[in-house]
């Protein structure tokens, strides 16, 4: 019987941010044992190059110390021939305040697996403990643990729940597919369709954790009984970090790390869910409904996944996308939140998808694939070079789902697509293959759905919503700006000062000669701040110039600019007066399930 692969892990330095991290191993490949750590983590598509942030690293056997050469950035050999245990030591800083890499102070302590523990190559199917230890000199500071990784019971020095202490995992997959929170963070438990479900929340905040419980049970509970009972996990933990201003999620197989501002957070005495709420409750549904699409229910090409290099894909506008689309809609279903609600947070995807001129030159089939060089990459020319693969493919994934109703009168929808995957794949774990869904939905509704799904998927041309909308009494309108007149930019505010963060393709601002970076000091000799350019442009008509001068650099420069008429590219979404039952009836059957 081979022996599991041992690691600890302590802050030995939270005011320098340092965890301190050993790995034991018995019986080292003889050929000289290889160690990695990862260079992404899945979920994020982006080379991160987490060895970086190793600071210090060493190796011992027989009670000597191993010379070890470096293969590349991110992997170590011990040198051949060691036929006893060995240890590595190695110390990571931890100063990345989000949910992807490793944090570290005096107030808590965060990582995922990915930047902590290296892989012993090889012997990654091996069991894996790892004890997680108190921070040096902070041990009676009165820090918990909050984590997903199973206790290691049956073993000496196994944690109890909540505890420092020994934690295993089945393999090294799974020893990174679960992050650890360590701290004095706030907890509330409650049980979804029978699992165990605990939310953490770490910093400070004045969260109605009663509320919170109150909501995210019926949300959890809708997504277990659209795949099918059982749930795929034993428990299932919320870790959450509360900050002045932050947004972020990223799924696990049992879990999720989330960032979020405090004031998104319920309080008591709120009534209805404020716009913060709302989208602090959407994040946990589209983390949570990941636990299927994707972390389950896979693309072919992360079955397995290599995480010393990018993993391509032309899938993700249906892991990621169809995601989007459902972690909305799981929110009224539920009943938390209205089916107003939810018209006007459809609105604003559609709009978002509108805004910018990348829809009529990548594809999601496209934006997919170059997740890795392009989404994770933005700069200030994406709104009019990409779609995001997020947004486009939640209205994909809109279509398809009203269109699977409208043709079988509601007898068929996405829902059974999903669950088809899930069978297929989940539950098997058979990778999707590129043309997979293409393929499903041709099988559930008919060889032509599955030819215009393609088609959306792999062109470019505007996506049908306001016709097939319309087959469930939505109407969809299309409003302008405020103003009446536009530039054409996305601006940013540089303490007072106005910075143009995009300027977008057939704009006023380009045809003047205006660029991103630019910093507005005054429009027909009046300055502008960061708070008036609105202001300043509502009484001007299309068509009007305007004496623009800006900041390039350090430059002072002039432009003259021939105002353009505000477009129309802000969606409105209002339930039709009247209709018909036949249309109501998908209604309720799209929004009431």
């Amino acid at each position: 019987m081979t022996s599991p692969i041992r690691y600890t892990i302590q802050a030995v330095h939270p005011a320098a941010h340092l965890f301190e991290v050993s790995l034991h191993l018995d019986d080292p490949d003889p050929a000289g044992q290889v160690l990695s750590l990862p260079a992404w983590i899945p979920g994020s598509y982006m080379i991160r190059e987490f060895a970086r942030n190793i600071v210090r690293f060493s190796a011992m056997a027989g009670g000597r110390t191993l010379k070890v050469r470096r293969h590349d950035k991110h992997t170590w050999q011990l040198p051949a021939g060691i036929n006893g245990p060995v240890t590595v030591n190695y110390t990571v800083y931890a100063w990345d305040l989000s949910v992807r890499t490793a944090h570290l102070d005096q107030t808590h302590g965060f990582f995922n697996g990915t930047s902590v523990f290296l892989c012993a190559r090889g012997r990654e199917g091996r069991a894996h403990l790892v004890d997680i230890r108190p921070p040096a000199g902070m041990e009676d500071a009165g820090w918990r643990v909050a984590t997903s990784l199973p206790e290691a019971e049956g073993e000496d020095g196994a944690a109890e729940r909540y505890g420092f202490g020994l934690y295993r995992a089945p393999d090294y997959d799974a020893l990174i597919d679960h992050p650890v929170e360590m701290g004095r963070f706030s907890l509330a438990e409650f049980d979804a369709c029978g699992v165990p479900h605990a939310v953490a929340i770490t910093g400070r905040h004045d969260c109605d954790l009663r509320r919170l419980v109150d909501d995210l049970k019926p949300i959890c509970e809708a997504q277990i009984r659209l795949f099918g009972e059982p749930a795929p996990m034993d428990r299932y933990v919320f870790l959450v970090m509360a900050v002045g201003e932050g947004y972020g999620g990223l799924e696990h197989r049992a879990s999720t790390a989330l960032l979020c501002s405090r004031a998104d957070l319920p309080y008591v005495g709120m009534d209805a869910p404020g716009e913060g709420y709302r989208q602090f409750l959407g994040l946990c549904s589209h983390e949570y409904f990941h636990t299927w699409n994707v972390k389950r229910i896979k693309p072919a090409a992360f079955v397995p996944y290599d995480l010393s290099q990018e993993n391509y894909t032309r899938l993700l506008w249906a892991f990621e996308g169809f995601t989007s689309y459902y972690d909305d809609l799981m929110l009224v279903r539920s009943g938390r939140i209205s089916v107003a609600d939810y018209l006007g947070l459809l609105g604003k995807t559609i709009t978002q998808v509108h805004k910018g001129s990348g829809r009529r030159k990548q594809s999601v089939a496209e934006s997919s694939f170059d997740a890795w060089t392009k989404y994770y990459r933005q700069d200030e020319n994406s709104p009019n070079a990409i779609v995001s693969y997020y947004t486009k493919g939640s209205l994909v994934a809109l279509l398809l789902d009203l269109r699977l109703r409208a043709e079988s009168s509601g007898a068929r929808s996405l829902d059974d697509l999903m669950r088809a995957l899930w069978v297929r794949h989940g539950q098997t774990g058979l990778g999707v293959a590129e043309d997979g869904l293409f393929a499903l939905a041709a099988e559930i509704g008919g060889a032509e759905t599955g030819h215009w799904l393609r088609a959306m998927v792999e062109g470019t041309d505007e996506l049908p919503l306001e016709s097939w909308l319309k087959r469930v009494d939505v109407n969809l309108a299309w409003e302008a700006s405020a103003t009446g007149v536009g530039l054409g930019v996305r601006t940013a505010a540089d303490g007072d000062a106005l910075r143009l963060a995009n300027v977008f393709d057939g704009g006023a601002a380009q045809a003047a000669g205006l660029s991103a970076g630019d910093v507005l000091v005054a429009l027909d000799g009046l300055k502008v701040n960061s708070g008036n350019l609105d202001k300043l442009l509502t009484r001007r008509l299309p068509g009007e110039e305007v004496e623009i001068h800006a900041f390039r650099r350090d430059e002072l420069m002039r432009f003259e600019v021939i105002l353009q008429e505000a477009p129309r590219d802000t969606a409105k979404l209002s339930l039709a007066e009247g209709g018909s039952p036949a249309h109501r009836a998908l209604r309720a059957g799209w929004l009431e399930r």
